[in-house]
């Protein structure tokens, strides 16, 4: 149930320039995507204990959504990333870069709305001490979270900020030049604090949670239009700041997508090619497995 909560969040971005989707950081998309019912269980279990019957209806649950995802979400994916590789042919402009971030966001808010389906009726199912219990891990992590970003000085910071931004221009560019991360460096320091007031909105949102999660009649009902209305009631300071810092981080992709080498820029196609591929193969694999189960149980 993690989604339900705020995390640190890598720039969407990059993801949108990149196409990271969400597969970002594994060795085989298709390897990772074809378990995702076997490594959602997995995950929720760093959050809660699910008892034989749980995981049953979870694993029930998963399949519609998998299938969906499959169906509806991949091939728009594909269109996505088939879009920014042509926009490799010249220069990249920040309006398509702005075009693309809003398509990337607008499917993970997609994922979002999907994802509660069978976040809530797992959540109808959880006992009260597994309630208590998840909200604990929840309130762990955001200590954890506090100790780990809130000591840092400002430029330990922005360090950290310019290496996860290396890091992810590297998997897709490949080394970068020494000019080029000079240029990141100097972008970065225009970046603006956020990590306080980032755990300051993650804090009351598991606040807010916590008593929704107290299950009064309709909270699934209740839950569904804070998760839909949280971007919109985070505090001015907190989208001021991401907004400021989305514009730094733009720039600094655009500037160097553009200065590629041509020995980045077959790096670059040839990584996106490979996701390309790995896209075009999930699609045409037809529906989840275990789909046709789910629909038997709906029909039934």
């Amino acid at each position: 149930m993690k989604p339900l909560a705020l995390r640190p969040r890598m720039s969407r971005t990059l993801v949108a320039c990149l196409l990271l989707t969400l597969l970002a950081g594994c060795s085989s998309t298709q390897f990772f995507y074809n378990r995702l019912d076997f490594f959602v269980p997995w995950y929720l279990g760093d959050y809660v204990s699910l008892d034989r019957s749980q995981d049953a209806l979870l694993e029930n649950e998963l399949q519609p959504f998998l299938a969906w995802h499959r169906q509806d979400e991949l091939p728009r994916y594909l269109e996505l990333l088939e879009r920014a590789e042509r926009s490799l042919e010249q220069p990249v402009t920040r309006d398509q870069l702005t075009a693309l971030t809003l398509d990337a966001e607008q499917a993970l808010d997609r994922l979002q709305h999907r994802a509660l389906d069978w976040m809530l009726v797992l959540g109808d199912a959880l006992r009260e001490e597994q309630v208590q219990e998840f909200m604990l891990a929840l309130r762990e992590q955001q200590a954890e979270y506090e100790e780990k970003y809130l000591e840092r000085d400002d430029a330990h910071y922005r360090d950290d900020a310019c290496e996860r931004l290396q890091d992810n221009l590297r998997r897709y560019l490949g080394r970068l030049q020494t000019e080029q991360k000079t240029r990141l460096a100097v972008a970065c320091a225009n970046l603006r604090r956020s990590d306080s007031v980032w755990l300051a909105e993650r804090a009351a949102w598991l606040d807010r949670l916590d008593m929704l999660l107290q299950r009064e009649p309709d909270w699934q009902t209740s839950l569904r239009q804070a998760v839909a209305q949280r971007r919109q009631s985070v505090s001015i300071e907190y989208r001021t700041i991401w907004d400021a810092n989305t514009e730094v981080i733009q720039l600094a992709v655009i500037d160097l997508v553009n200065s590629r080498t041509e020995r980045q820029d077959a790096h670059l196609r040839r990584e996106l090619g490979k996701l390309r591929e790995d896209l075009v193969a999930l699609v045409e694999q037809g529906p989840a497995k275990g789909s046709q189960v789910a629909t038997t149980a709906d029909e039934a």
